[in-house]
């Protein structure tokens, strides 16, 4: 028994019915801070964050229920998303995207989490084009202003939003955020809190320019906390597939 104050670190699932424990849990975790927050559960939205999970595991975790996954990664969406073409899955790719990987987004991905720059909006615009697709799209706010963070400055965000309706390919579903990685409960629970008001604004200010408004914020430490201040979509890796080798920032 380990006597260190660390906490123990999430276990590997390694069948069908280890996934469908951990989903269960996560989705009771879902239930339950959604009736704290006097939310309907059912307008909440779980993202399995499947980064660095090989393609044979991620197949018994589907066979355990899962039907959409997120990668941060646009080369591991890619080569997981043909490993795994024989099955019916929906791809958000929810890391920053190079302009020259806008490709393999439009190839193989059904929604982008991270869009904060008008050249990734025309890249991924032509390519869309020539694949006859198009992509659903969060705009990521820097909420935290930490430096090594991507995404819009808050006061960025109306402007960048007016420019979005020129690309017919792209679908704007809402915002994303990731919070300060911190143990003070009110400096995540700020994070959250702006990225809600901002999206408010948008829907006051111009509520065409939205779409449904989605919140995507909160991931494996603190999305119970996201729920109650408004998320619509949680992005969960760790408490579904384990702890990885390395910390991550986007789920």
């Amino acid at each position: 028994m380990s006597t260190s104050a660390t906490p123990a670190p999430h276990p590997t699932p390694e069948s069908v019915a280890e996934f469908r424990e951990n989903l269960d849990a996560v989705r009771a975790r879902i239930d339950a801070a959604a009736q704290r927050a006097g939310r309907d559960a059912s307008e909440i939205r779980l993202l399995p964050v499947s980064k660095t999970v090989p393609s044979e595991r991620l197949r018994l975790a589907i066979e355990a229920g899962m039907t959409e996954l997120g990668e941060n990664n646009v080369q591991e969406v890619s080569r997981k998303a043909q490993e795994l073409s024989d099955l019916d899955l929906h791809w958000a790719v929810i890391g920053p995207l190079q302009t020259n990987k806008a490709r393999d987004v439009a190839r193989y991905a059904h929604e982008f989490q991270a869009l904060d720059r008008i050249k990734v909006a025309e890249a991924l615009e032509r390519r869309l084009e020539a694949e006859d697709r198009t992509l659903d799209v969060y705009v990521q706010v820097n909420t935290s202003a930490e430096e090594a963070k991507s995404g819009l400055n808050p006061d960025e965000l109306p402007e960048f939003l007016a420019t979005l309706p020129q690309f017919s390919r792209l679908r704007v579903r809402g915002l994303m955020t990731l919070a300060v990685h911190s143990e003070d409960v009110e400096q995540v629970r700020g994070c959250f809190q702006l990225l809600r008001q901002l999206r408010d604004n948008a829907r006051e200010a111009t509520p065409e320019l939205i779409g449904p408004g989605d919140l995507s914020m909160g991931m494996s430490g603190d999305f119970e906390l996201a729920i109650a201040e408004g998320a619509n979509v949680v992005r969960v890796g760790q408490s579904i597939f384990g702890a990885r080798p390395a910390p991550a920032m986007q789920e």
